[in-house]
């Protein structure tokens, strides 16, 4: 464990570099007292795809909410890549879409953290911090219309370019409830 961040372009898994480390961005390379940095893996485990790019208004961190708001938040569009436009038929069923994304311009080498709200330190995984070792995130938004490759949605929190790595229905949206069978998986 050292107290010394790394270069940011150098956490990031094989193949996959960041778009920019903005000088105005949240903590890109700082780290406050009591945070403890862990040395990522030198070799990824697995591949991702990216299957297209959310947009929205924000163009920093700085600017992007904490969490978005499916019914007031602003319209925001996913584009999906070409390839993937027989994967979204029959996504309009859907009024609610978990939206996963690969936050790109985040710390991935923070394994303890003292957030500004309480200034206590905690581990990563008992936060939904951003700096995590895969910067995975997951909003549920109103999905409001589909042209083509194209969603328009509400709820998003995240920056305008960040990559999308999955869309889902809403958890229990079309499993409709559970049974003994689900729960027993004997």
């Amino acid at each position: 464990m050292t107290a010394t961040p790394p270069d940011p372009g150098s956490i990031r898994p094989n193949g996959i570099q960041p778009d920019s480390i903005r000088a105005n961005s949240i903590r890109a390379n700082s780290i406050r007292a009591g945070e403890i940095t862990a040395s990522p893996p030198e070799q990824t485990d697995a591949g991702v795809y990216f299957i297209g790019r959310v947009h929205t208004p924000w163009a920093t961190r700085r600017d992007c909410p904490r969490r978005g708001d499916p019914d007031h938040g602003p319209l925001c569009s996913i584009e999906i890549e070409p390839r993937w436009r027989d994967a979204l038929t029959g996504i309009e069923a859907h009024p609610r879409i978990q939206v996963l994304y690969w936050m790109h311009e985040a710390r991935r080498d923070l394994a303890v953290q003292v957030p500004a709200s309480s200034g206590k330190p905690m581990g990563t995984f008992a936060l939904r911090s951003p700096a995590r070792p895969n910067p995975i995130a997951s909003s549920v938004v109103t999905l409001i219309r589909r042209t083509g490759e194209t969603l328009i949605v509400r709820g998003m929190d995240c920056l305008d370019g960040t990559p999308l790595i999955d869309l889902k229905p809403e958890r229990g949206a079309i499993e409709g409830p559970r049974t003994q069978r689900d729960r027993d998986p004997s």
